[in-house]
């Protein structure tokens, strides 16, 4: 089957700009692509994780991955689906956050010779001089039809700086360097990164009189409709510092039922058979296709042995009972004392002291298998025994509070 074909069956695909022009391209070809990833943070998160699997299963079918880490990019910033501009970043702080992406893109595909490449954006447009981009590209951009456009739509009424109104341009400007210098044809993306990638495109077409592709991926939502991949403590990150890989293994373990198909079809590379297989049944009987979700998913980021240690430890914590081998949060023995509403808020298990005391209300917080429901508790040296206490959220949200001198 056509890895286009395949991307189509199991739900990636939002929009196309040629659908047949790339189907027999991607048949015909082997075929450079790119996704870009901007230098926000220092770590990828969730988002990102699907886009490196695509780029994988394109890369296992005989294409080549280019991931365009957006060093330049980032000076100006997106404005896409934000209500205001973001934090000015120094270079230094951008250039510490591109090899950090680089780093973590590097376990997920193969950049031995002519396999995939890696590239910064700031090497090209930090050497571009203003008045002759401007008079060079300048004309090709419509600005009837960018302010039109929903990347920027949404930005008008609370104001749009002419700092951002470059964005797409400088992204446009990318496409068609990788087309001159690599022969990328195809650019890639969320949904919401679509008029950035028609911008690219236009002006490979004006200047080139070539086609290229654009193509962009579903996002994955909750039921409520919100973005997958936040927690408590905000991104679900790749980056074990920031997101263990116990946190990472319960993410994925405790999803609604109604979105474990969709995920073992779009995040893993399971067949489709065995995932039909996994997902038959309802209700209880779906854990099973959780585990092996959060399973592969955490052996892909973080490795085999973590992700055997996550299973087991959730096998302890949802099934037969027996000691769980919870990573520790260390928390200092000067906090006994205080409330124990601050001290969860502060470790990230509550969002926020309202977020806490509805939880305490509905019975929703546990401490060492006792309701804390007391909202002015404070902690005792009684609640660690062993110097341990094992705080858990909900249902399923375990964390181990280790005492620390």
């Amino acid at each position: 089957m056509n890895i286009y074909d395949q991307l189509v069956e199991r739900g990636y695909i939002a929009q196309c700009t040629n659908e047949e022009g790339l189907r027999k391209l991607l048949s015909e070809e082997q075929v450079s692509f790119y996704i870009g990833i901007d230098a926000t943070a220092d770590s990828l998160h969730a988002g990102h994780f699907l886009t490196l699997v695509v780029m994988k299963r394109l890369q296992e079918a005989g294409h080549r991955p280019i991931v365009l880490i957006g060093g330049g990019t980032t000076l100006i910033g997106d404005p896409t689906g934000r209500d205001e501009m973001r934090n000015i970043q120094s270079v230094e702080d951008i250039k510490e956050k591109a090899e950090k992406i680089r780093q973590q893109a590097s376990r997920f595909l193969d950049f031995s010779e002519g396999k995939a490449l890696m590239v910064n954006n700031a090497d090209w447009l930090s050497h571009l001089n203003y008045i002759s981009f401007l008079r060079d590209y300048g004309p090709h951009f419509s600005i009837n039809r960018m302010i039109n456009m929903e990347s920027y739509q949404s930005r008008l009424d609370k104001g749009l700086t002419l700092l951002e109104f470059n964005y797409m341009p400088m992204q446009a400007y990318d496409f068609l360097h990788l087309y001159r210098e690599l022969g990328c044809r195809v650019q890639m993306g969320g949904s919401d990164q679509w008029s950035n990638i028609i911008g690219g495109i236009d002006l490979i077409r004006k200047l080139e009189g070539q086609e290229a592709f654009g193509l962009t991926f579903n996002l994955i939502t909750t039921s409520s409709g919100e973005k997958m991949g936040k927690t408590v403590k905000g991104a679900l990150w790749l980056d074990p510092e920031k997101t263990s890989a116990h946190e990472f293994f319960q993410y994925w373990r405790n999803v609604e039922d109604e979105s474990v198909d969709t995920l073992l079809k779009r995040y893993t590379f399971l067949s489709l058979e065995k995932i039909e297989e996994l997902t038959s049944e309802e209700g209880a009987a779906l854990n099973k296709a959780k585990e092996v979700l959060a399973y592969e998913l955490t052996k892909m980021v973080h490795g085999e042995e973590e992700a055997s240690r996550a299973l087991a430890s959730a096998k302890s914590l949802f099934g037969s009972g027996g000691e769980a081998e919870l990573p520790a949060i260390d928390l200092s023995r000067d906090r006994i004392g205080q409330e124990w509403l601050s001290v969860l808020c502060d470790l990230g298990i509550v969002s926020s002291r309202n977020d806490g005391r509805r939880l305490m209300q509905q019975n929703g917080l546990l401490l060492n298998g006792e309701r804390l429901t007391d909202i002015s508790a404070t902690l005792s040296e009684e609640d660690f025994p062993s110097g341990e206490a094992l705080v858990r959220r909900g249902k399923k949200m375990y964390t181990k509070i280790k005492l620390v001198d």
